[in-house]
């Protein structure tokens, strides 16, 4: 079972970072989604137009190396995609 204090201080560091950014927890996520190898397009489900421009920054975020590694040091991976999810 994981240990709370270690999710809270995970997010909390996410957190932090991403105000760092000036960006949105949800706009860092999309951004690094389209940083990462193995994703080609991530998929969002806007309801509504508000919902959709609310996703649109992540599109022009740009990640450095610092952020990318710092962001793979608050949530550790299980490895390199694709061969790391494979059974």
């Amino acid at each position: 079972m994981p240990d709370g204090r270690t999710d809270r201080h995970r997010l909390e560091a996410y957190e932090q970072l991403c105000r760092g950014l000036e960006a949105e927890p949800g706009t860092v996520a999309l951004a690094w989604l389209l940083h990462q190898d193995g994703i080609t397009a991530p998929i969002v489900g806007p309801r509504t137009a508000h919902q959709l421009e609310s996703v649109l920054p992540a599109v022009s975020l740009s990640l450095d190396g610092p952020v990318l590694e710092r962001l793979d040091e608050i949530f550790p991976g299980p490895g390199p995609a694709p061969e790391a999810y494979a059974w």
